[in-house]
């Protein structure tokens, strides 16, 4: 099964298949013809606690076409709305499929993966036709607050899911952060090279653009902290 099918569970409560997420990645495809099937809108909140970053708040929100599919029989009292009670077996779900997958989230200082802790918190709501999975994935080890080189991103290699961070502020810092801090979202300058080259080769084809080329191509989005020293 593919990552997301895995990790969003092959069967909701009451027997129904998500028939959505049930396809199978047989290869990956070449970069130029990737394409997703389900997008999800992502916002972080970096965690601060005793002046260090101590894990990452993530909520994610699905594309109205998975809305609808995982969703289907779990209204269980008929009222229309769904509670977080209704959702709460899918949330399990949810996150005991993707802990085989990292939580499809990256941290790191420097090139050096940060370990992180079982996800705690965690939750689905559904507000104005939209699903979204609310959980904290704490790290391991603190990391300084001011660390030079923190660094995280939150992707599927495979390209089977489209993550993107939300339009309007996407990344925010938690009470506890530095007033000097702040986040910035692209491409790191040496992937970001590297597509510009792969793009040449193929005679400039390939989506064009600065820093959003590489979204189309399964290239994630890293988020970097600038902290100016006072």
């Amino acid at each position: 099964m593919t990552s997301i099918s895995r990790a969003l569970g092959d069967r909701l409560p009451g027997g129904w298949l998500l028939a959505a997420l049930g396809a199978l990645v047989v290869a990956w495809a070449p970069p130029a013809s990737a394409h997703p099937h389900v997008w999800v809108t992502v916002e972080t909140t970096v965690l601060y606690q005793g002046g260090a970053i101590t894990g990452l708040q993530h909520k994610w929100t699905f594309d109205d076409m998975y809305t609808a599919m995982a969703i289907q029989g779990l209204d269980t009292n008929g009222d229309g709305d769904y509670s977080r009670e209704e959702l709460k077996e899918l949330a399990q779900v949810n996150i005991d499929g993707l802990s085989e997958f990292g939580y499809f989230t990256v941290a790191k200082l420097g090139k050096a993966a940060i370990k992180v802790k079982l996800p705690v918190d965690y939750y689905l709501d559904y507000k104005e036709g939209a699903l979204s999975l609310h959980f904290t994935l704490p790290f391991e080890q603190p990391v300084l607050a001011d660390a030079p080189d923190f660094n995280f991103a939150v992707f599927d290699e495979t390209f089977f899911i489209a993550f993107d961070f939300a339009a309007d502020n996407p990344v925010k810092l938690s009470a506890g952060a530095p007033q000097n801090c702040h986040a910035n979202i692209g491409i790191p300058e040496n992937e970001l090279a590297e597509l510009q080259k792969l793009n040449e080769s193929f005679g400039g084809q390939l989506t064009a653009g600065d820093q959003n080329m590489g979204m189309g191509m399964g290239y994630a989005k890293t988020v970097t902290l600038d902290c100016k020293k006072s």
